[in-house]
């Protein structure tokens, strides 16, 4: 579905990514690990189109997608929940939500997808007139989330979905990325939460310096030993 080959991406004069190979396959979940200023959020703004890659390719369903702008790609499939969730505080969760289908392949099936989003994440639907600002970490997180899947895509790119929230909550957001993965979606997730991830995960990255250290199963990254002292704390 997803296949990024050897991409090079620089700031300036600083380059952040080193050829850089990933692949989420379809109905895959696939992780990126590593610490602060790895290049994780890069890495998907880049495939969301919001960087250029200095060299390399990227192909989605079998379309070259790094030459094409961010709308463009939202319209293959490709959807960004970025760190923080972004979403519009004084809006209402339903105003929110109906933003997350403005996306040309999503317009016609609003309704039919915002009831399949209720049904998924019923705490919404009670909170559908609510402003969103108003809503706990935990239902910010969900709101932001449900409002990338308004857009019907293929592929929901999660950037640090459990930053900033306290453990308790941490568990609850995983649980509604597993409801999301138990649907059949493809999914690639930035988290420094390496332990909560790897749950989730069918494939995993570490990434280290722009640069790709290890990748491999779930199983691959529980039995290496740095992973596993360095991200795992065991």
């Amino acid at each position: 579905m997803l296949r990024v080959e050897k991409i090079n991406v620089s700031y300036g004069e600083f380059q952040v990514l080193h050829e850089v190979s990933i692949e989420v396959k379809s109905g895959e979940t696939a992780i990126v690990v590593g610490p602060n200023g790895a290049g994780k959020t890069t890495l998907l703004r880049v495939i969301s189109g919001l960087l250029k890659p200095t060299s390399g390719a990227i192909y989605f369903d079998g379309h070259r997608i790094d030459d094409k702008e961010p709308h463009e790609i939202v319209e293959l499939g490709i959807a960004l929940v970025p760190e923080g969730g972004r979403l519009f505080p004084y809006l209402t969760v339903y105003d929110n939500l109906k933003i997350g289908s403005f996306a040309k392949r999503a317009r016609g099936g609003f309704r039919r997808t915002l009831e399949e989003i209720f049904e998924l994440f019923p705490i919404l639907k009670e909170r559908r007139n609510q402003l969103a600002g108003s809503l706990s970490g935990g239902e910010r997180q969900m709101l932001a989330i449900a409002r990338s899947l308004m857009s019907q895509p293929k592929l929901i790119m999660l950037d640090e979905p459990s930053l900033g929230l306290a453990p308790r909550v941490v568990s609850r957001v995983f649980e509604f990325i597993g409801k999301i993965r138990s649907q059949g979606y493809s999914i690639l997730m930035v988290e420094q939460n390496a332990r909560k991830a790897l749950e989730l995960a069918d494939h995993a990255y570490l990434l280290e310096s722009g640069k790709l250290e290890f990748h491999g199963g779930r199983e691959d990254f529980l039995r290496n030993p740095y992973i596993k002292k360095a991200y795992l704390g065991i």
